[in-house]
């Protein structure tokens, strides 16, 4: 652990909660603000009770799913999943039969810790609330029909191309995970290092930061004509343009943590003989962590979008790439099977990044709400 995280984290748990003594008022009215604001989220119910709603939205959704009748006249399609033969309905009905069991399960497992059952407890609204949506789509989508075809279909029909067409997706989702980790992750790298150069050296602040405002505000997807042009191969193009739309809020709010560094902490290293060298890399930059997970969060949604757009113009695979070919054959479903796949990608990655931001960031535990 670096020395400034050192300095921060002697306060609030190592010296109160773990060695048995009250915590300070401030600490703990951080910690009333924290339960209140969970309590006021979700009403004190039973926490057995928590598990029972979060299963039972799902269940209803499939309650409903196999009680209401179907309607409206739909294509079913049937697939090979291993040596079973399946429809679209089969699929969903798996489905919300393995998310309920998922979330008992999880409920299981987070009845041991206070902390955990509160915040499956805090959830538990929302997840009700999924499976009552579901409920409402299937029979909007798929039963009676009643949202505009075929624009919104139901969610049976969102699934069905996972048994027609599951390797495609599968090839096509592999080469977006691998454009997207390429670019984000060298994009990610550079930024960092501007941010660095430009918020601790003078000389870089003065010849680069100009750059950094003049090109930060041009979209990414606004080079795609140039780097079309002059990259090698498409890959490397779109590649490009992620690097482009990743470095500029990553290298800026690094910039702005470096500069941010309170100046009580590097005179204080100063008088105890560190280099600049050290201030650098054991004050500053620690100081800068939040800032730059701040940068790789906007950095992750602005990637998101310029990978579509990308692959929707001239890459030979990819999710945006899934979705150019179901427009041009109107294939909504297939649309709306990939926005899915993107939404849980985006939704992973994000998960990620927190719970990396959160190993390293330990030390703001108590301190920051």
């Amino acid at each position: 652990m670096s020395d400034i995280a050192s300095v921060y984290e002697a306060a609030p748990r190592g010296a109160t909660e773990e060695r048995g003594h009250a915590p300070s008022p401030a600490i703990a009215g951080r910690f009333r603000i924290r339960r209140a604001h969970r309590a006021a989220l979700s009403p004190r119910i039973p926490y057995p009770l928590s598990v029972v709603l979060t299963a039972s939205g799902f269940l209803l959704a499939l309650l409903v799913n196999i009680v209401v009748p179907q309607v409206s006249q739909i294509d079913v399609k049937q697939g090979r999943v291993g040596i079973f033969l399946l429809t679209g309905q089969d699929l969903y009905q798996g489905l919300l039969i393995a998310l309920a069991a998922f979330y008992v399960i999880v409920g299981l497992v987070d009845a041991r810790g206070a902390s955990r059952r509160e915040k499956y407890r805090s959830r538990t609204q929302f997840r009700f609330a999924m499976g009552v949506l579901l409920a409402l789509w299937d029979v909007t989508g798929t039963k009676f029909q009643t949202l505009p075809q075929p624009f919104f279909p139901g969610p049976s029909q969102v699934l069905e191309p996972f048994l027609s067409d599951g390797s495609y997706i599968a090839l096509n989702t592999f080469y977006s995970i691998r454009l997207f980790t390429a670019g984000f992750v060298v994009g990610v790298a550079l930024g960092v290092v501007t941010g660095v150069l430009i918020g601790w050296f003078a000389r870089a602040y003065y010849w680069i930061f100009p750059v950094l405002k003049i090109t930060g505000v041009i979209p990414a997807v606004a080079w795609m004509p140039f780097a079309l042009t002059l990259m090698p191969t498409p890959f490397i193009a779109a590649m490009f343009l992620l690097v482009i739309c990743s470095w500029f809020p990553v290298a800026f709010l690094t910039s702005q943590g470096i500069q941010s560094t309170p100046r009580m902490l590097i005179e204080a290293a100063r008088t105890m003989g560190a280099s600049s060298t050290y201030i650098l890399f054991h004050v500053a930059l620690p100081n800068a962590v939040p800032n730059i997970f701040t940068g790789i969060g906007m950095a992750n949604s602005l990637s998101f979008l310029t990978l579509v757009i990308s692959e929707m113009m001239g890459q030979p695979g990819g999710l945006g790439y899934y979705i150019d070919q179901a427009k041009a054959w109107s294939a909504y479903n297939e649309i709306l099977t990939a926005i899915v796949i993107m939404a849980v990608l985006f939704s992973l990655i994000m998960r990620l990044i927190e719970v990396v931001r959160g190993r390293l960031l330990r030390w703001q535990k108590g301190l920051v709400r």
